[in-house]
């Protein structure tokens, strides 16, 4: 906890919290993963520290692909120290990689199953945001899921807050994601337990 504090404040922009997501949003982050039978392809993007990661490894059977994509070396290394080293360890019959790497430019195949994110993208510029989905989309396999969340009302809260040229981004932010949902059949659900509430959103990428 001390360390997620310390890198929320000296590189919030790509944080975006002052504390871990809690169980009950992990838990529906994840319900598409735990539903999924058979051998799956799936990508993390943006873990932190792993708060949506413990529980997919928990989930994962011989025969899938979980690929991880963190920017911030500092919690790439915990991962590894904390999660990953022990977990290929114990089971050998499941890949897991670590890329330290922007999502964009990261060296992974594709066709995943299920796409969950953390990044917090109300932090990040427009254009940012539209080259980020665009490349998760396109990273989906026909008919996979990408699930992402956001802060409730967290817009709301920080436009009287901000410059007029950060609102105007928020409200393009905004306008981006009802598109998305309308074009990739999206669903929210709102979690209250977590500290704050927050709302898994979640996209599905059409098999034609």
């Amino acid at each position: 906890m001390i360390r997620f504090l310390k890198q929320s404040i000296t590189n919030f922009r790509h944080t975006g919290a002052l504390c871990p997501s809690g169980r009950m949003l992990a838990k529906e982050m994840t319900r598409s993963i735990k539903e999924h039978d058979g051998p799956r392809r799936l990508l993390e993007v943006g873990p932190g520290t792993g708060s949506f990661t413990r529980p997919i490894l928990k989930c994962l059977k011989p025969g899938d692909r979980f690929d991880i994509v963190e920017i911030n070396p500092e919690f790439c290394r915990q991962l590894e120290e904390r999660a990953l080293t022990e977990f290929r360890a114990m089971n050998p019959g499941i890949e897991v990689n670590l890329h330290q790497s922007p999502i964009e430019s990261a060296d992974i195949p594709g066709n995943y199953d299920h796409i969950v994110c953390g990044l917090p993208f109300n932090n990040f510029e427009p254009s940012l945001v539209r080259s980020i989905f665009k490349r998760m989309i396109e990273l989906l396999a026909p008919g996979g899921d990408l699930c992402y969340f956001e802060y409730a009302a967290v817009r709301a809260i920080k436009a009287p807050l901000t410059q007029s040229s950060t609102r105007a981004g928020l409200r393009r932010i905004e306008a981006h994601g009802r598109s998305m949902m309308r074009r990739h059949r999206g669903r929210r659900q709102l979690v209250f337990s977590n500290i704050p509430p927050a709302v898994a959103i979640r996209l599905q990428r059409a098999t034609a």
